[in-house]
């Protein structure tokens, strides 16, 4: 019997993703001649990693996706949308959009979706080093307008932890944060208020859910296993929402925070029929994004999108 391909999987230590790989993590499927092994990091170190190509199978920012299409395909399924919610921006008190100019705002990570959606809501073209060697810090695109910022003087960005941020702004080490994942549930417990919800703003600007992350799988593989892992991914998926109560006690463990009704919340929110399959509608929106943070000037190069499955 020939050995079984190993998969490398990242995903992100958050109750949504634990929920989707459940029974890829768990033995709960037939995985036929692969073999799945598992990576828990923070979604931006994952966005980073994707440029040296580690993982076979990762889950991306589909802001960091925007980088990444010479090398990974996005799987059709996987997809983490806000439907008219999303990444949040949160401070100490009240705060406008105007409010925001010469504020520090911690971040999870300049290759996020999150942070590219700020920008956008912020109008701020100002070229971003992304730390990353070979990425421009603006696109030609960009540069009638390029260094501008609605907001003057404009914000200074604070790249933090994801699962720091509450805590940051909460001691006045930052005036605003921009938080994803559970903070969007648990941001009140610690006595701030909300600013601004940016997938309600998008849905407002678009009409749009707004497209955060996916999986994208490495094009090396072959078209043959690109599809199998893809379709064992569905699976996982697919069996998480059929044995929900089952999946949600495996995700529980990565609930920072979170009580059992809250995080059935928070993966209802990002483990739904978008996640999957995109559909068409939400391959509308991730197209609409990406072309939109190109015309900003925000990402370098026009973005050809490929879906697997």
């Amino acid at each position: 019997m020939a050995d079984k391909q190993t998969i490398r999987v990242g995903h992100s230590p958050d109750p949504d993703d634990a929920f989707m790989f459940h029974a890829l993590a768990n033995d709960k499927l037939d995985t036929g001649d692969f073999r799945f092994t598992h990576e828990l990091q923070d979604i931006e170190t994952l966005n980073r990693r994707a440029f040296q190509g580690e993982l076979e199978l990762t889950a991306v920012s589909l802001h960091g996706y925007a980088y990444l299409t010479d090398r990974y395909a996005l799987c059709a399924c996987g997809a983490s949308m806000g439907d008219g919610y999303g990444p949040m921006v949160v401070a100490r008190e009240p705060l406008t959009r105007e409010g925001l100019a010469g504020k520090t705002i911690a971040i999870p990570g300049t290759l996020t979706t999150a942070f590219l959606a700020l920008r956008l809501w912020l109008d701020d073209r100002r070229p971003i080093d992304h730390g990353v060697a070979g990425l421009p810090a603006r696109s030609a695109a960009g540069a009638a307008g390029s260094g501008t910022c609605s907001l003057s003087p404009p914000p200074t960005y604070q790249v933090a932890p994801f699962d720091t941020i509450l805590d940051i702004v909460a001691r006045g080490e930052a005036d605003a944060g921009l938080i994803i994942h559970e903070g969007q549930l648990t941001y009140g417990s610690q006595g701030l208020t909300l600013v601004r919800d940016l997938g309600e703003w998008w849905l407002e600007e678009t009409g749009l859910p707004l497209p955060l992350g996916g999986n994208a799988i490495r094009k090396d593989l072959g078209e043959a296993a690109m599809n199998e892992v893809t379709r064992l991914l569905k699976a996982s998926i697919c069996y998480g929402l059929e044995h929900r109560r089952e999946a949600l006690g495996h995700a529980l463990q990565y609930g920072r925070d979170l009580d059992e009704s809250q995080a059935d919340r928070f993966v209802g929110m990002y483990v739904n029929d978008w996640t999957v399959d995109f559909g068409p509608r939400g391959r509308e929106a991730v197209a609409a994004l990406l072309d939109r943070g190109h015309r900003a000037g925000l990402i370098p190069d026009p973005v050809e999108l490929r879906f697997v499955g």
